[in-house]
């Protein structure tokens, strides 16, 4: 076994592009595990728990190349990999020389630029330098980046609505403005509806749904997760809707979230019916629509068709009620378990989750039960140190293998989100385990029926089409609404008891 780390001075690139290099150079042959990234506090853990040694010397301003292969040829192949794939991201930004010295920090680089927005995805730890930053310079901000306190979100929130500019996010995954895609976006169509979502791939599943219905978007703004939590109180979302209110392309708008604080929505309700401004609500809980049903309402309030929400793709050689006893969602899309959970535990009982909003149905540390389940393998415990599960599902692989072989597993409900950010050709990977997991349970004696929401439009880079086509053939029952697929999935579990 042969061990190489390097420190690059001064080499940076962001934490979501270095993610992704990191699992490039892991796929070289030869190559055990390998570790591209800054050399911030929290990387450095990471480095160390994989049993590489950081120089002492290390600073977050510079790069770490941690290799780990079978002997020197692997390393030079990895090393090799590194260099390509650093190359191709320099390319991809613009790399190479300059005529003039580069902005050292973000607000130079946004008085210099004119920008009136900037994307910050660095470690939560710096990310609120950067914001504050961004926001002295004028401009408002996605803040991509996750671990970020309530206390600093309210305190950079409220900086913001001084300047008259907007902070998207923390943890904001997902935005559309002006027609330009960031984070994890799907590719729709213009249009008059407008975004406010304190959610991610619940928004994704809105624009999705709203594609399919014929009907464009106009913005896409994102809030972050807990903008409608009491803490943060809505803050990111009034100033959205009042945004969208002047906007004269937006003449609706849906705002999407998580389960929200019933105060705190009330409140914003309140708020918005002043504006002047067509609002529909997508926000899940108990006693509220799912987002189909959501979307549903405010297409007819629209005056517009609704189209029905069938599955794309039946499978040609879908098996009947599975033998086990208990529902498995496995998700990428943090909104899109939150959904399957409580459509799930409407119909079936309690639901243990990694959410965090039940701490009498939490899953253990390990995630294993013999109950139901719902398993967000996008929350944070699971995506630090590695890239998250829409870019690499390496985790959530290894849990459909287990599930397989759990005879106490019924069926599988899984999700598969499409568009820009995320994987360049997730269904064949995933179709090849949904072939596996029904062959090891038909080596057992057992049906396992598989369910398969896939978020994506006919636009996105992946070919949705194409996508739908492997994971019907591997099996699986594929929907474009995930309310329709959890449904699904639970019929196919009670009508085998």
């Amino acid at each position: 076994m042969t061990v190489h780390v390097e420190l690059r001075r001064g080499a940076y690139h962001d934490s979501v592009s270095l993610l992704q290099v990191s699992k490039a150079v892991a796929a070289t042959e030869g190559v055990d595990a390998a570790q591209v990234a800054m050399a911030t506090e929290l990387n450095c853990e990471v480095l160390q728990g994989m049993g590489f040694d950081v120089p002492g010397d290390a600073s977050p301003n510079d790069l770490v190349v941690a290799l780990r292969a079978g002997d020197e040829d692997a390393v030079r192949a990895g090393l090799a990999a590194v260099e390509s794939e650093l190359a191709a991201l320099s390319a991809d930004t613009g790399g190479g020389e300059a005529e003039e010295v580069a902005p050292l920090t973000l607000g130079s680089a946004v008085r210099r630029s004119g920008a009136g927005l900037a994307l910050v995805s660095v470690p939560g730890a710096h990310a609120v330098t950067e914001t504050y930053d961004a926001l002295a310079a004028g401009a408002s901000v996605m803040l991509f980046s996750d671990n970020v306190s309530v206390e600093d979100e309210v305190r950079l929130k409220d900086a913001a609505e001084a300047a008259d500019l907007l902070v998207m996010g923390p943890d904001c995954g997902t935005a559309l403005v002006g027609g330009a895609a960031l984070g994890f976006a799907n590719v729709v169509s213009p249009g008059p509806v407008g975004l406010v979502a304190a959610s991610g791939t619940g928004a994704q599943q809105v624009m999705c749904l709203l594609e399919a219905a014929g009907v464009g978007v106009s913005h896409c703004l994102g809030v972050g997760g807990r903008d409608l939590s009491a803490a943060v109180a809505g803050r990111a979302t009034r100033q959205a809707l009042r945004a969208l209110a002047d906007d004269p392309a937006t003449e609706s708008v849906v705002v999407v979230s998580k389960p929200p604080d019933d105060t705190v929505l009330e409140q914003v309700r309140t708020e918005a019916e002043g504006l002047g401004l067509r609002v529909h609500w997508a926000t899940l809980g108990s006693g509220r629509p799912d987002l189909t049903a959501a979307v549903e309402e405010a297409l007819r309030a629209e005056g517009r068709p609704v189209p029905d929400w069938p599955h794309h793709l039946a499978a040609p050689d879908e098996p009947g009620p599975g033998d086990g006893t208990a529902l498995r969602g496995l998700f990428c899309g943090g909104t899109l378990a939150e959904e399957a959970a409580l459509i799930a535990a409407g119909e079936l009982g309690p639901v243990e989750t990694n959410l965090g909003h039940d701490p009498d149905h939490a899953l253990p540390d390990d995630l294993a039960t013999s109950g139901h389940a719902v398993v967000d393998f996008g929350a944070d415990e699971l995506t630090r140190g590695r890239a998250h599960p829409m870019i690499d599902p390496t985790l959530r692989m290894e849990r459909i293998a287990t599930e397989a072989a759990d005879p106490t597993c019924g069926v599988l409900l899984l999700d598969l989100v499409l568009g820009h950010g995320a994987h360049p050709d997730p269904a064949g990977e995933l179709a090849d385990a949904i072939r596996s997991a029904r062959q090891t349970a038909g080596d057992a004696g057992r049906a396992l029926p598989v369910v398969v929401s896939l978020c994506g439009t006919d636009a996105d880079p992946q070919d949705r089409a194409d996508c739908q086509r492997l994971l019907g053939e591997a099996g699986a029952s594929v929907f474009l609404s995930n309310a329709a697929a959890a449904r699904h999935a639970v019929a196919q579990l009670r009508s085998s008891r």
